[in-house]
């Protein structure tokens, strides 16, 4: 074995085993100080790659949870407001059928439940304009589907959760028609007696000395109580003519005089006249609409659930417009939630204005054409709103429903599964970037005792030099 000093290669040796150990023992440290074993791309640059995905999703998973508690949240706010709306119905259905039992009814108690409904009517308003999460309004039709109409003849009244947003084409095909019954013979003059005038079961004087335009004003001071107003006929200027304040085939007049018809007096005779009205008819988007009173709904196509109610023909009154109306554009502002961890997994509810003016639209039965309108003055009228209070209930509960399934059907179920999710991603990355320390530990032991060892090894190979000296003496 040749010996030199220039160059020690053990000593080199042992000093790049000593490094490498260091480096090792290094490593575990930070391992073990950071938890991970992964810490940067150096360690493991699949690993760090699929980690770093992993570390996203399981942000987001955290995140889609907390959005669906909060949007169950939002649910919860409207449905403890309709669930109030709900009872207030049930009270305002209680009256009605008060008023029904006209046996023992007088004017006065019919007023009294009137009042009474119209302030829960006004109370069922106020809630659903009131109604908010934070600042976001839920009941009042902004975070449903709505619609405008281009031509002043169309209201739009609502829509449904599967009304498709467009603009959709309104047409009349057969006018609405108010019931209406012209007098039979023209009142030239004042009336010559006393006169009482029986419509739709309210008897109404009328005293002598009246002109034309006097029996009308007397008359349409009980329109409240018949449904019924009077008017000189746009089509047989000097006959008064009688027509419903409501179109559709559920409005009625029935009208007798205990006078014959004459020429001083009403002119609608002594005999028994009746009428009742038409219903609309017409398409929207060019496709045959349901058509009740004024108001015609979309039945099929992408329009489906648009309502909209037409006006009066501005020439006769007892008729509504005619022909082709305009459109209807209709936006989609459904409440829209962020339920998964990745783009565009999202979920979303439609809630319509729940105010008194958009429940019980076109309800077959009745002259009302909405809840906002319904009258328990008389006992008929009572039993007509029954039914737009009916209606209005069953709306309001399946709106109830709808929203309890989108909480449980789809907002907590998706939620379960983003936790039970969340916990295998959480496992996965932990398995790829987490440190075992069991297994760490281990190593750091080794990695220890091999740089003490190389250390000591290293201080040993630095002294073989010195038997070099031994010859030179």
């Amino acid at each position: 074995m040749s010996l030199s000093i220039a160059n020690n290669v053990g000593a080199l040796n042992a000093r790049n085993n000593l490094t490498r150990s260091t480096s090792a023992l290094n490593k575990s440290i930070e391992r073990l100080s950071s938890g991970f074993k992964v810490n940067r791309g150096a360690d493991g640059p699949a690993a760090l790659v699929i980690s770093e995905k992993q570390r996203a999703q399981i942000a987001g998973l955290r995140t889609a949870i907390d959005n669906t508690e909060k949007a169950a949240s939002v649910v919860q706010t409207a449905e403890g407001a309709l669930n109030e709306i709900n009872s207030i119905l049930v009270k305002v259905r209680s009256l009605a059928l008060d008023s029904a039992n006209a046996g023992v009814n007088d004017a006065d108690a019919f007023a009294a439940n009137q009042a009474e409904i119209e302030n829960a009517l006004e109370t069922i308003n106020r809630i659903a304009t009131n109604t908010q999460f934070g600042e976001k309004s839920l009941l009042d039709g902004s975070a449903g589907v709505s619609g405008v109409a281009d031509d002043a003849d169309v209201t739009f009244l609502k829509a449904s959760g599967k009304t498709s947003a467009g603009t959709y084409a309104v047409e009349v095909t057969t006018q609405a028609e108010r019931a209406n019954i012209t007098a039979g013979t023209a009142q030239s003059g004042n009336l010559a007696a006393d006169e009482v005038l029986t419509i739709n079961g309210t008897s109404i004087q009328l005293n002598a000395g009246l002109d034309q335009s006097g029996v009308i004003s007397r008359i349409n001071e009980f329109s409240s109580q018949t449904g019924v107003v009077a008017e000189d006929d746009p089509n047989n200027a000097g006959q008064t003519r009688l027509r419903s304040i409501e179109f559709g085939s559920d409005a009625k007049i029935e009208v007798v005089s205990d006078t014959a018809a004459a020429a001083t007096s009403s002119g609608f005779g002594n005999s028994l006249s009746t009428d009742i009205g038409r219903n609309i008819a017409g398409t929207i988007d060019g496709v045959a609409a349901s058509g009740k009173g004024n108001v015609l709904t979309s039945v099929s196509g992408a329009s489906t659930g648009v309502v909209v109610s037409l006006a009066a023909d501005a020439t006769d009154q007892a008729l509504s417009v005619n022909g082709a109306q305009g459109n209807v554009s209709v936006q989609n502002n459904s409440l829209v939630f962020q339920i998964g961890a990745n783009q565009n997994q999202t979920a979303s509810i439609a809630i319509n204005s729940v105010a008194a003016s958009g429940l019980g639209l076109a309800v077959t039965g009745s002259r009302f054409g909405s809840l906002n309108e319904i009258d328990v003055t008389s006992a008929d009228k009572a039993q007509e709103s029954l039914a737009v209070i009916d209606a209005s209930i069953d709306e309001l509960s399946n709106i109830r429903g709808e929203l309890g399934a989108f909480q449980a059907n789809t907002l907590e179920t998706i939620a379960n599964n983003m936790r039970a999710t969340l916990e295998n991603t959480v496992n996965a990355e932990s398995v790829i970037r987490d440190t075992d320390f069991a297994e760490e530990i281990s190593k750091f032991t080794n990695n220890q005792i091999l740089v003490q060892a190389g250390t000591s090894v290293l201080s040993s190979a630095n002294q073989t030099t010195q038997s070099i000296l031994s010859l030179l003496q």
